[in-house]
């Protein structure tokens, strides 16, 4: 039985990692909670074997033994004796989440690892929700960082703001056409727009497809952000820059994933969640739409053969600018 749950846990699923749980302790407790359940089926019953045992003589008044007949079971499958039937199990991980950022994190199962460089390799999206606070400025632009300045903020407005960041969308969908290498005046390119396929073929910094204010109310605001080879670093260093293009400070005061590719928080299994039955389930219902959508975003109009093979799925590179990009290595 233990085989047969193993069976059915190749695949991909989403997990929700909370704030302040680095993602290696996430990995390795879904490692856990699967070989538990793994090892907790019931086992075969152990094969009989014929020994011969000494037993009194029927009849006999001297005692007499004599060797008789007796299926016995084998111990040698014995819990006790092999131990458990599962001792290790690999589990891959998605795009990273650090230990502060929360959300969507990406898991794959036996043959669902080799699914996760499948979807590094689409350059899908990812949605994120950003909370800054102004007035403030850190070393690490968290707003538990170490406070470097503080400024006023009555001047900004929610129009002001509006304004920055369609600068900022405007400045990214430039460079993700630059990065994309298609002639936009080519029919490929058309049907690829339509379908929502234009995107870097290989890495680059950051890029923004979407950026809006979900809400203001000073000195708090709430970000949307979609974008892609992103670091989590990297949308803290975006809130601190808006700030200073609004003629303040900012500070990022929480990262949230709510979308990875095709997987959203309604796919992601809370804490409470990992064990193997909810792992299978996830597994199970995911697949035929990671199928379709890995499908979709490595059809051949996307040239693949141009895409380098990823040995490490979670890497990004670059921090962009507020309004400009920049290329350095991401984490």
């Amino acid at each position: 039985m233990g085989s047969a749950g193993l069976a059915r846990l190749h695949g991909l699923f989403a997990a929700y990692k909370p704030p302040g749980l680095k993602w290696m302790h996430l990995r390795d407790t879904v490692e856990l909670q699967l070989l538990k359940g793994l090892n907790a089926w019931r086992r075969p019953a152990p094969e009989q074997r014929v020994r011969f045992l000494l037993s009194p003589t029927e009849g006999s008044e001297e005692k007499a033994l004599t060797l008789v007949a007796t299926s016995v079971p084998t111990l040698t499958n014995h819990p006790l004796v092999r131990g458990p039937a599962f001792t290790s199990l690999k589990v891959g991980v998605g795009h990273r989440l650090d230990a502060h950022a929360s959300g969507v994190l990406v898991l794959g199962v036996g043959h669902g690892r080799s699914l996760l460089t499948n979807m590094y390799d689409a350059h899908l999206t990812k949605d994120y929700t950003v909370r800054g606070l102004l007035g403030k400025a850190t070393d690490d632009f968290c707003e538990d960082g170490r406070l470097v300045e503080k400024t006023t903020y009555d001047h900004v407005t929610r129009e002001k703001l509006d304004r920055i960041l369609a600068m900022i969308q405007g400045s990214h969908q430039k460079a993700l056409v630059m990065y994309s290498n298609v002639d936009l005046k080519t029919q490929e390119a058309y049907e690829m727009a339509v379908r929502g396929l234009i995107r870097p073929m290989n890495k680059s910094p950051m890029l923004i497809t979407g950026i809006r204010c979900l809400h203001f109310a000073p000195p708090e605001f709430l970000l949307e952000v979609q974008c892609m080879h992103e670091t989590q670093k990297q949308l803290r260093k975006l809130v601190h820059e808006i700030g200073l293009e609004l003629k303040t400070t900012a500070v990022c005061s929480q990262v949230r994933r709510t979308r990875d590719g095709f997987f959203t928080l309604d796919d992601a299994l809370l804490r409470t969640q990992w064990d193997l039955h909810s792992i299978q389930d996830a597994i199970r219902a995911a697949a035929p739409r990671v199928a379709a959508e890995l499908e979709k975003n490595l059809s051949p109009g996307l040239d693949t053969q141009q895409i380098p093979s990823a040995g490490r799925p979670w890497d990004s590179q670059g921090p962009s600018s507020a309004l400009g990009l920049e290329g350095c290595t991401g984490h």
